[in-house]
């Protein structure tokens, strides 16, 4: 088997050195437009998740315990992928939006007649994911148009 390890070959004389620097600059420099926001969309996604404990409907609302838990970690795990490969994942901004539109809207859909406090928890906190996603895929947006 062939040695194809290239530790401690200079690659400065390679006719494509000078745009393989510039483009790992410009990935490694310049994409990080929403990273303001990655730690409150995680935070608001670890919200929705412990949610029901918080709030004390796990009995009254079994079925939207479930729902919380499983969108609220969809959250948290989208702003971990946002956090590590943000070069990748600036088209996936709207899925938060997405969330947290069916966050709001499934208050209704999935649990049997919540509560004012069921309520307005899973409305604020979808408020926020659509805020928040938003925001980045503005950010992400404008970022793709700059480069």
């Amino acid at each position: 088997m062939s040695n194809i390890s290239h530790a401690g070959r200079d690659i400065s004389g390679h006719p494509d050195a000078e745009e393989m620097r510039a483009r790992h600059d410009r990935v490694v420099g310049g994409r990080r437009t929403t990273a303001g926001a990655d730690a409150p969309v995680f935070l608001l996604g670890l919200y929705c998740a412990v949610s029901p404990w918080v709030l004390h409907f796990t009995a009254s609302q079994p079925s939207l315990v479930t729902h919380n838990l499983v969108i609220g970690i969809a959250i948290a795990v989208l702003a971990l992928c946002f956090t590590a490969m943000p070069e990748r994942m600036t088209g996936m901004s709207m899925a938060i939006v997405a969330l947290g539109a069916w966050l709001i809207v499934s208050t209704w859909i999935v649990g049997q007649s919540p509560d004012m406090g069921v309520v307005l928890n899973n409305v604020i906190v979808g408020g926020l994911a659509i805020l928040l996603g938003a925001a980045c895929a503005g950010l992400s947006m404008k970022n793709r148009k700059s480069t």
